[in-house]
């Protein structure tokens, strides 16, 4: 059994038992998440497909951390014209727990 969720602007193909790293969701490390935008279900082949999400549909998971991501560098220039900005970014990030999956 797997499901198709979107959350943070991503889509995630997740099975009960999986840990995922999703952009920064606002709960207490050791609570539980319920994920509604479910756009497919699989169950012993057979497919539940939303249009584009699923009614009464929901992923269970539990969050296990936060934390922030790899620093990425943006630097910036012009030659020549002594123009440079450089700027460090470390995305934060909430990792999960796939509990179960209910439709």
């Amino acid at each position: 059994m797997y499901a198709i969720l979107e959350t943070g602007g991503k889509q995630y193909k997740v099975q009960p038992g999986d840990v995922i790293v999703v952009e920064k969701l606002d709960a207490e490390v050791g609570e539980t998440v319920n994920l509604d935008k479910v756009m497919m279900i699989e169950n012993e082949g057979q497919y539940q497909v939303g249009q584009p999400l699923i009614d009464n549909a929901k992923v269970v998971a539990k969050v296990m951390a936060h934390g922030k991501g790899k620093k990425v560098i943006v630097f910036k220039y012009k030659p020549k014209k002594n123009y440079r900005r450089k700027q460090g970014h470390r995305q934060p990030y909430t990792r999960l727990l796939i509990e179960s999956i209910e439709a």
